[in-house]
């Protein structure tokens, strides 16, 4: 292990190596694009570029749950955007998010296309836009956004920084993991006690605060994320668990996770979805059946 302690920043820094770690190659100091090519769009009004991340997820999962309630606006076209691979810095996706983070969702429901960036406005845009999974005002309507904006502030400090010392560093520092480790079982107290009383986060409704919240910390106490479920004693956290599988077992939910899935079981994948009949015809292990 290399001795962190020795490092002396510079007056001023530069780029002038690798961070390390399993994202080096797509980490730059820079924003823009770094090639010219267009997103594909299909014929649906909203048009979503995205990755099953949690991040992506939420989204997914939005779109999938307007649907099951019967909302055929909501039909969509999901594009795999391979955030390892940097398709995140091409053109089109640049002005899609000049952030060039996902997802990324252009409606193209009205006159003019809108786009749509950071998961947090995508969820608000789409609960706004279809009336659902969202109060129209009143204390119930910040109760929810309270929540999302909770989840928002709070989980880089889950993926930036627990999820990226513990599991993608280049080397194992005690001083990080204990750290972000600490502020992530803070958090998920924070959230224990709140599920304590009340079925799901912001009361008894389901919300887009469940559908921010529950693709990073449902996921981490299922033990999808980082390996990390015996090191932080998830079990421990009885209400969230309890929170945490009842949307799982949502059949939107399960749907959800599945869209521009491109890691895991070959059945859970759905590396683009286009129609609800994708999940049945076009996961990864039809697909590669089909091909041999």
């Amino acid at each position: 292990m290399s001795d962190q302690s020795s490092y002396t920043p510079p007056a001023v820094w530069t780029w002038d190596s690798k961070s390390g770690g399993q994202f080096a190659n797509i980490n730059r100091p820079i924003a823009g694009a770094t090639h010219d090519k267009d997103l594909p769009v299909g014929q649906h009004p909203l048009q979503l570029y995205s990755l099953a991340t949690p991040n992506g997820v939420k989204v997914t999962v939005m779109l999938e749950e307007l649907l099951a309630l019967g909302h055929e606006g909501a039909e969509y076209n999901a594009w795999l955007i391979n955030i390892g691979e940097g398709d995140q810095f091409s053109s089109g996706f640049v002005e899609a998010n000049p952030n060039s983070k996902i997802p990324a969702l252009w409606d193209r429901s009205g006159d003019k296309p809108v786009r749509v960036f950071e998961s947090a406005s995508i969820l608000f845009h789409l609960a706004e836009k279809f009336g659902a999974f969202l109060p129209a005002s009143g204390p119930e309507r910040t109760k929810v956004m309270n929540w999302v904006f909770w989840q928002m502030g709070s989980a880089p400090y889950l993926g930036g920084g627990f999820g990226h010392f513990y599991a993608y560093a280049p080397e194992k520092w005690e001083y990080p993991i204990n750290r972000f480790a600490m502020e992530t079982k803070r958090q998920l107290d924070v959230l224990d006690r709140e599920l304590a009383e009340k079925t799901f986060i912001a009361g008894e409704d389901y919300s887009i605060a469940d559908m921010a919240i529950w693709p990073w910390y449902g996921q981490l106490v299922l033990g999808r994320l980082y390996s990390a479920a015996e090191f932080l004693d998830v079990e421990s956290y009885k209400n969230v668990m309890r929170w945490a599988k009842a949307i799982d077992a949502r059949p939107a939910v399960q749907r959800g996770r599945m869209v521009n899935r491109a890691f895991g079981e070959p059945h859970t994948q759905l590396h683009e979805r286009h129609d609800a009949s994708d999940f049945e015809t076009r996961t990864q292990d039809k697909l590669e059946a089909a091909a041999e």
